[in-house]
């Protein structure tokens, strides 16, 4: 049987090779776990939009397509294509999952939450001609999953081919999540055992790892089982973590052990208000400022994420999270407009209080206003969030943010990464489109490699040796 498994584009555009780097980091791990339950005699194709040009005049047996809610037109747009032929078409993920009526129109097969218990039972009933409309995950387990077909992926078309992902969800539910809801049906939360995961680690190519799950330290015993499996591994990784996770107990130290340089922590917010009304409440009553001086003690570098537009930013908010994050030395920032995704909490009171604007999705990318604010005017939101990055990241505030790092070893990484990647993403996406990138990998993992200029310097340099 011959499958084609498509990831649709985010965005427009004539190219792959003029799309943003952003859309060439990291392939499609998703996809590729489902196509691990395919039969060794079928013929499986993995594409990519983002990277390639997708073609739909073919004729496969089956067509997967994995749908976001910035993709979902293109992907509908690809469905509807394929079904004109008379071809199966299955759409899943977090969208299809969001909106099952909407997908449900594009679709002759549609998974509702993830796919690893009800992808390999819809094979088996396409196979025997009895396919069914619709299959809803029932059991959350990664206990059986077998290795990720990475076989399928081209690693030279993405900055970070080595990324991966050992569990499931978060452990939390913030009202805005766009995940949460594609969970709800059991457990929020899951992992791989451990020694799967470090199979998969001892498998990967190079030194640098990157960790795509929601919260790598979400389960402890599972975290520090791993971190203690990978310690002596050699390896540099990535990956999110929380505030209350990285100042409880000491699995942060078992992390920076086993290799961690960089983490996601999602701050979201400096006002209190603001982090009740998104139900973050693992950030409540967090020292902000402990948790940062921590990571920075352990030589790991922060990009902090927050959004603005909750209800209690007013016009001050920008400047004030800019000066915040550039005293506390984050290497780097992901700031991000409120958007009220569908089947969130967050979405369905905004839409019982009448302010959702529109429901186009591909504007739905938290880079545009597309609900009633209250606060501050949409105009004032939209030019505070593209003025809060061009100040973030202007020389002056890079080099002041590098300064707040009191060894000259910690200033010179901080100023490398956080000033070669943003004001450099032109010359990275040229390196990528054209092949490139792997003379400059050397250089990337000597920045990650440089150790912290602190007292701790000698604990965890056997973890990179």
């Amino acid at each position: 049987m011959k499958i084609k498994m498509i990831l649709p584009a985010l965005m427009e555009a004539k190219s792959p090779f003029w799309r943003p780097i952003k859309y060439s980091l990291f392939p499609p791990l998703g996809l590729a776990t489902l196509a691990a339950f395919t039969s060794p005699s079928d013929e499986v194709e993995l594409c990519d939009e983002h990277v390639e040009e997708v073609r739909s005049d073919d004729a496969p047996d089956l067509v997967v397509i994995q749908v976001y809610i910035t993709n979902a037109a293109r992907a509908y747009e690809l469905a509807d294509s394929y079904r004109r032929r008379g071809i199966h078409v299955c759409l899943g993920g977090l969208h299809v999952t969001s909106l099952p009526l909407e997908a449900g129109a594009h679709g002759d097969t549609i998974f509702i939450g993830p796919g690893e218990d009800t992808f390999p039972e819809f094979l088996s009933d396409f196979r025997n001609g009895s396919a069914k409309r619709v299959y809803v995950n029932r059991e959350c387990s990664l206990q059986a999953l077998p290795p990720v077909r990475r076989d399928l992926i081209r690693r030279e078309r993405y900055l970070v081919p080595n990324s991966l992902v050992v569990s499931r969800g978060c452990p939390h539910h913030c009202s805005f999540c766009y995940k949460d809801a594609f969970f709800e049906g059991g457990r929020s939360f899951y992992t791989q055992q451990v020694d799967a995961a470090l199979a998969e680690i001892d498998w990967l190519p190079g030194r640098h790892l990157y960790f795509l799950d929601d919260h790598l330290l979400g389960n402890q015993r599972f975290a520090s089982s791993l971190f203690a499996g990978m310690s002596g591994m050699g390896r540099l990784f990535q990956g999110a973590s929380t505030v209350d996770a990285v100042v409880r107990g000491n699995l942060i130290e078992q992390a920076a052990r086993a290799g961690l340089r960089s983490t996601f922590v999602g701050f979201e917010t400096l006002s209190a208000a603001n982090l009740a009304q998104g139900n973050k409440r693992q950030n409540l009553g967090r020292d902000y400022g402990e948790a940062i001086r921590r990571l920075h003690d352990l030589g790991i570098m922060i990009n902090g994420s927050f959004v603005f537009g909750l209800d209690d930013d007013g016009p001050d908010v920008f400047a004030r999270t800019v000066d915040w994050a550039v005293q506390q030395g984050l290497t780097t920032a992901t700031f991000h407009i409120l958007t009220p995704y569908p089947g969130t909490r967050l979405f369905a009171d905004m839409e019982k209080e009448g302010r959702i604007l529109h429901r186009d999705w591909s504007k739905y990318d938290t880079r545009q206003v597309v609900y009633q604010t209250r606060g501050l005017d949409a105009v004032t939101l939209k030019k505070g969030y593209d003025r809060a990055y061009k100040d973030f990241y202007s020389w002056r505030n890079v080099w002041r943010a590098s300064a707040q790092h009191a060894a000259w070893r910690d200033r010179i990484r901080h100023f490398s990464y956080a000033g070669g990647w943003k004001k450099f993403e032109p010359l990275w996406n040229f390196l990528i489109k054209t092949g490139g990138l792997s003379r400059m990998l050397p250089l990337l993992e000597s920045i990650l490699c440089t150790e912290a200029g602190s007292r701790k310097e000698d604990r965890f340099r056997p973890a990179i040796a």
